[in-house]
Order: C-alpha cells, then structure tokens, then sequence
C-alpha cells in the first residue's frame, strides 16, 4: 500500500509543477484587473454647472491705494522735544546687604568658592 502512495503522490507533485508554469495567454490573464480597467473606461464624470463656484469663491476686490506718509508740520519743534526728554531707564533694585557681603567673600576664592556659592542654599526675602 505504500508504494502506490508514493507512486500517486509523486505523480501529483508532477503534474501539479508542470501546470504552475504554463505559458498560455488565457492562464496569465488578471480577472480583477480587466473589470477593474472596463468600468474606468466607462466612467462618465458628470457635468459641472457653470455657476458652482457661486457661493463658494469670494469676489475679489482691490485694496485701497495707500497714502504717501505726511511730514509733520511742526517739525523743528518736535526735534527740540525729543532732545530735551530723559531717556526711559530701568531702576536697578538694591541688593540686600547680606547677600552682597556673601558674593564678596566667595568672588576671590576661585573654583571651590564658585561651587560653594552653586551649592548654598538660597537666602529667602521677606514676603510680599
């Protein structure tokens, strides 16, 4: 019994590698592709009306034309006001003196010092 199943096993595995490769035009043929290709060719796209943008695209409308900047009339007098004003400075904040005392003591004292000073604990201010 076995030597028949290997004889019918064998011929199916031969007769199943000879027909995986055939070489006909009717074998190699993409059912899917050509439905897919007939019904692009037979598409219609429909009409687009001719007022479809109405509502859709704003109308276009041009800006007004600048107007060249006037000099003022005054002008001497403007310049003579601005050369007489202070300029905006920033007040600087006075520092507490027991910080300034602290950083004093650290500045001559090189890396150790810096480190120190990075590791302290921050002085806290009074609150608000």
């Amino acid at each position: 019994m076995s030597t028949i199943l290997r004889r019918a096993v064998g011929a199916t595995r031969h007769a199943s590698s000879s027909r995986a490769f055939s070489a006909s035009v009717a074998a190699r043929k993409d059912i899917v592709q050509d439905l897919y290709l007939k019904e692009i060719k037979a598409y219609k796209a429909p009409p687009v009306a001719k007022d479809a943008h109405v509502g859709v695209v704003k109308a276009y409308a041009m800006p007004p034309a600048p107007k060249a900047p006037a000099l003022p009339t005054d002008l001497a007098s403007e310049l003579s006001a601005y050369d007489s004003s202070e300029p905006a400075t920033a007040v600087a904040e006075k520092a507490t003196p027991a910080a300034a005392d602290h950083h004093a003591e650290l500045a001559g004292g090189g890396a150790e010092a810096f480190l120190e000073l990075l590791e302290a604990d921050i002085p806290e201010e009074g609150h608000h």
